[in-house]
């Protein structure tokens, strides 16, 4: 008599690999561009239901961590472009590239899930894990200098449902979802699970309803701005025969007539191939083609420039005359692309210089500052990855409206752009203030005070967008207070959920 084969332990890890992996990926498609934030909530759902509650800390981590990787892989697939741009020298990083930020940010929800099964038994463990997991979604932003792009509350970006951040922030609409994937499994019986169902619709409706409530804007600024979009591909922008091509472009773009005539003309992030230092007669030709608009009209424009040896990634703001009257240098770099972490730590601040040079680095300007800008009252610069933080726009002095210049061609052109393109529109809702944003290949937009948008240039295109400046709100809650209301909320569900389940 046969003796019956025992399961293989690895098919065993396979078919959880595959279950709680795709409920990551399935999470994800709340993310731009699909946006399918239901589908999202279904997913965290599944989750929460595949756990099993009797299983140790070291199982729940270990299913978590495969649910976050699973999600974050898919949501940040677009961190491949950038080595795709020189992919004989540097397309064989890609694979690696995406791994390792997928599995590394996977251990924040695989510590959600250890702490809930260590601190709570039976089923406080997923009230404890909801809000664990929307802690260590706030956390995602401070951690290593923070990246907190794809945040689960993401999803709702262009629902009405993100008029809840001018309350809480990004992370309140993480809570939000994970409460309503919540609600469904919590119950004990079918019928508990059904009431359960219909409170976590009643829930996202009333969040809903209240954001369609949510109408009131002020009348534009007077005057108008052009938004200058070149279309210059990553790959290209740089290649000798093109530099001339793409600076051409810019200048007849921005001298191109309008009625009314722009007054202020914004280019994208590092949209000039010179050093501002070596400009040379490349700031009269700049002028030339603005003063046609009128001899007050300025031009904002990204730019490179060196000082005591180090490289800036800087905005200027120049006149009619040529006269650079303000220059605002990016503080929050990008950690591998824009600068190599701890090199300074190590080689000491004598070295800052040679590591910016032979490291291809960028130096840190010195915060985030208030830029004036004449009849469009003043302004907040934010330079590609800047906009990804909220912190950052909390400043002494509130602006009038919010400034961005960035190049997205390193995001590719599937889901990178629309995703930054996202979080501007919730940096615009979480403050209350218009937010028009410049970019190299799309997405170029005029965002309102609520995080709409009242008018963009698509995705690969190349040309300008003329419109008057969207009128401010007054200061949010979460312009006032930020994220410790949001914080506060979350610890005390964490350690009630964690006492509760104790006592039970």
């Amino acid at each position: 008599m046969t003796q019956p084969v025992p399961p293989s332990p690895w098919r065993a890890r396979l078919r959880l690999a595959g279950l709680f992996g795709g409920l990551g990926v399935l999470a994800a498609t709340g993310q731009a561009p699909l946006g399918w934030w239901w589908l999202s909530v279904l997913a965290l759902a599944g989750l929460l239901a595949a756990l099993p509650l009797s299983a140790p800390p070291r199982a729940w981590g270990g299913r978590l961590w495969l649910a976050g990787t699973g999600y974050f892989g898919a949501a940040l697939f677009w961190i491949v472009e950038p080595f795709f741009v020189e992919p004989e020298i540097h397309g064989w990083m890609a694979p690696f590239a995406l791994v390792a930020m997928a599995v590394g940010l996977g251990l924040f929800w695989a510590i959600a899930g250890w702490a809930a099964a260590r601190a709570a038994t039976g089923r406080a463990r997923l009230l404890v894990l909801v809000a664990a997991l929307a802690l260590l979604e706030l956390a995602r932003g401070w951690v290593f200098t923070g990246f907190p792009w794809a945040m689960l509350g993401h999803g709702v970006i262009g629902t009405p449902m993100m008029q809840l951040a001018a309350l809480t922030g990004a992370g309140g609409l993480s809570l939000l979802l994970l409460i309503a994937a919540l609600l469904p499994v919590l119950g004990r019986s079918l019928v508990q699970r059904g009431a359960g169902a219909a409170l976590s619709l009643a829930l996202l409706a009333g969040v809903w309803v209240w954001g369609a409530g949510q109408t009131d804007l002020p009348d534009a600024r007077e005057g108008t701005i052009r938004l200058v979009q070149p279309n210059a591909p990553q790959d290209e922008k740089w290649r000798e025969e093109n530099i001339e091509l793409f600076f051409n472009r810019l200048l007849d773009l921005s001298a191109m007539p309008a009625d009314p005539a722009p007054q202020l003309i914004i280019w994208p992030e590092t949209s000039v191939p010179f050093l501002l230092e070596y400009a040379g007669d490349a700031l009269d030709i700049m002028a030339d083609a603005i003063a046609l608009q009128g001899p007050e009209a300025r031009l904002a424009f990204g730019v490179q420039r060196i000082e005591e040896d180090r490289f800036f990634n800087s905005l200027a703001l120049m006149n009619t005359q040529a006269q650079i009257d303000t220059i605002y240098d990016k503080h929050h770099l990008v950690p591998f692309g824009e600068y190599v972490p701890l090199v300074e730590a190590i080689l000491g601040p004598g070295y800052a210089g040679f590591a910016a040079r032979q490291l291809s680095g960028y130096s840190p300007g010195p915060g985030p500052v208030v830029l004036d800008m004449g009849p469009f009252g003043t302004a907040l610069p934010l330079i590609c990855y800047e906009a990804i933080f909220p912190r950052h726009l909390r400043t002494d002095t509130r602006p009038d409206w919010i400034m961005q210049v960035t190049n997205d061609a390193w995001f590719g052109e599937l889901t990178g752009p629309f995703q930054h393109l996202a979080q501007a529109r919730l940096r615009a809702v979480e403050q209350g203030l218009p937010l028009l944003r410049s970019a190299n290949t799309g997405v170029s937009a005029v965002i309102d005070a609520r995080g709409g948008v009242v008018d963009a240039l698509a995705l690969g295109e190349a040309g300008y967008l003329d419109a008057p400046l969207p009128g401010a709100l007054p200061p949010t809650p979460y312009a006032r207070f930020g994220d410790w209301p949001i914080l506060a909320l979350l610890l005390a569900l964490f350690g009630g959920a964690v006492i509760a389940g104790r006592r039970r």
